[in-house]
């Protein structure tokens, strides 16, 4: 019963937008010793990736702000914007640490099938990722062997169990592809993994599963997207 209230609360918190909220009633149902069904799967990752996502944007603003001050020679404004992103990043460390400990500590070890695997692996090299994205030094460093051991071992259970079509093998690769790019600094391995996902789930394109077409075409046009946008940038360079 109460897992039931807990997936309605996340359910109503999703529709008011209160992403917080609904994250803290995923964590719950993410703590039972049941294994999550695909709905309340998918209830967790729109909760904490819209959690997350709001600071990442607000970092991204705020950081970029204070590399303006820096450079207009405005010193204690760009120590102010440093201090403000100080406290959003402790907020992502923190929602980031709390998805990541779930997925340790429940979430992977009680995945049954290749799919869910494959979306929890994918989950915590994410989540990684996001650590990675504002952290400096060793604890970057180390954020991102761990993002890349686990998009690894995402891709190879993929590689072994779902269809080059499936929207979340596909997922996987655009968002391993994106580690390589912006985090990695590795173009060609980026351009590389994109463009054997695209081109593989095209020559299945006829295929694909009717109820996950939308799904799987929307994310080939984004893997086409990021292949035209840093192909593009490597002939600027």
């Amino acid at each position: 019963m109460a897992r039931e209230k807990d997936v309605y609360f996340a359910k109503l918190a999703e529709q008011a937008e209160r992403y917080d909220e609904m994250a803290s009633h995923m964590e719950s149902v993410g703590k039972s010793k049941e294994e999550l069904s695909v709905e309340e799967r998918n209830l967790l990752s729109v909760a904490y990736k819209n959690a997350v996502g709001s600071r990442r944007a607000a970092w991204r603003i705020i950081t970029s702000v204070e590399q303006k001050e820096k450079s207009k020679g405005n010193d204690q404004q760009a120590a102010y914007a440093k201090e403000y992103s100080g406290k959003v990043e402790a907020e992502l460390q923190k929602i980031c640490d709390t998805i990541l400990g779930l997925l340790d500590s429940n979430l992977i070890s009680s995945a049954s099938t290749g799919e869910s695997k494959v979306f929890y692996q994918k989950m915590k090299a994410d989540y990684y990722r996001y650590i990675a994205e504002f952290s400096e030094g060793d604890a970057k460093a180390k954020a991102a062997e761990n993002a890349r051991a686990a998009y690894q071992e995402a891709q190879d259970v993929a590689e072994k169990d779902l269809a080059v079509t499936h929207p979340i093998r596909l997922g996987l690769a655009l968002n391993y592809s994106v580690f390589q790019y912006e985090v990695l600094s590795n173009p060609d391995e980026a351009c590389k993994m994109a463009r054997t996902a695209f081109e593989d789930a095209i020559a299945e394109l006829d295929n694909v599963a009717e109820d996950s077409y939308k799904d799987s075409t929307l994310i080939m046009q984004l893997l086409r997207d990021n292949l035209t946008l840093w192909t593009s940038d490597q002939e600027d360079q």
